[in-house]
C-alpha cells in the first residue's frame, strides 16, 4: 500500500511542477461515439455487363468503419478500390461521380494536400481473380446527418478500377471494372 501511495504522490508532484512551471498539458478530446455503432451497410458489386462480382460489407464501429470485401471476376493483380460520391452505377459507372471527399481535399495518400475520405488501399486479386480484404477507415461514417456520412442526399458507391491507384495527386487507376451502391441493411 505504501508503494502505491508513493507512486500516486510522485505523479501528483510531477503534475504540480508542470502546472507551476507554466507547461500546458494537452488533453486529447475523444469524439462522441457515432449514433449508428453496430450498423451495417452492403454494396453488391457488378461488372459493366451486370454480372455479379461480390459484396462489400461496412460495419460502423465507435472509431470508424470496417470494410470487408469479397470480390470475384477481377484480372489478377492490383486494383484501385474507392468510395465514390454518388450512390449510382447506372447508366454507366461514371454515374458514381468522383471519390467521396466531404472535406474537399486532394487525392492520394502520398499527396501533400491530404487525401479523399473515399481513398482506400489498393486491393490485389489472386490468379483466380478473387479478393478477400478487410480495411478500416475513420474518414467515413454510416451515421446520417454528419458531414462525412456515406448516406448524404445522393448516397455513395464502391468502385473497383482496372489498375492500382498511384496514391498520388492523380489516381491513375484506369477504367472502372466494378460498381456497387452502398445501402443500409
Amino acid at each position: 500500500m505504501r508503494h502505491v501511495a508513493r507512486i500516486l504522490f510522485s505523479v501528483l508532484a510531477v503534475g504540480a511542477l508542470l502546472v507551476s512551471a507554466g507547461c500546458a498539458v494537452q488533453v486529447r478530446e475523444v469524439p462522441a461515439a457515432p449514433l449508428a455503432v453496430g450498423a451495417t451497410a452492403t454494396a453488391r458489386l457488378a461488372g459493366p455487363d451486370g454480372a455479379a462480382m461480390g459484396t462489400v460489407t461496412l460495419t460502423q464501429s465507435p472509431h470508424g468503419v470496417i470494410i470487408a470485401a469479397d470480390v470475384t471476376g477481377l484480372a489478377p493483380g492490383g486494383h484501385g478500390f474507392h468510395i465514390h460520391e454518388t450512390g449510382s452505377c447506372t447508366p454507366d459507372f461514371a454515374a458514381a461521380g468522383d471519390h467521396f471527399s466531404p472535406k474537399e481535399r486532394g487525392h492520394g495518400y502520398a499527396y501533400e494536400g491530404g487525401y479523399h475520405a473515399g481513398d482506400l488501399p489498393n486491393i490485389y486479386a489472386a490468379a483466380d481473380g478473387t479478393v478477400r480484404v478487410d480495411v478500416f477507415t475513420s474518414d467515413v461514417t454510416l451515421t446520417m446527418d454528419l458531414a462525412h456520412s456515406l448516406f448524404d442526399e445522393d448516397g455513395s458507391a464502391f468502385i473497383i478500377h482496372e489498375k492500382p491507384d498511384t496514391y498520388g495527386e492523380d489516381a491513375g487507376a484506369g477504367g472502372r471494372v466494378a460498381c456497387g451502391v452502398i445501402n443500409l441493411d
